[in-house]
């Protein structure tokens, strides 16, 4: 079902930890902390929770701040593509607006 490709930051927290499986992970790759975000979809009155898009740590975000959704990759080999979906913040167009 189609859902609201922006909404508001209910909620935010850091995993700095590897989740176990069937999380899948590369053992031989470092460990690197990732931001979760819960965002208030109005028009469908919930929350969904997500990853924020690499490079958004919790120091970006507020509650309350419009967030917009945007298609990433997980990882790839040669035959396959593991896709996903990121919130980052809607950037402002140099005028304050979202």
């Amino acid at each position: 079902m189609p859902l609201s490709r922006r909404g508001t930051v209910w909620s935010y927290t850091d995993g700095r930890y590897r989740p176990p499986p069937p999380y899948v992970s590369d053992p031989e790759v470092p460990w690197q902390p990732y931001t979760l975000v819960a965002v208030e979809l109005a028009a469908e009155r919930m929350v969904v929770l997500g990853q924020a898009a690499p490079g958004v740590t919790v120091a970006d975000l507020r509650v309350g701040m419009l967030v917009e959704v945007v298609p990433g990759v997980l990882g790839e080999d040669a035959e396959t593509v593991w896709t996903t979906w990121w919130w980052r913040p809607v950037p402002h167009d140099g005028r304050g607006q979202a």
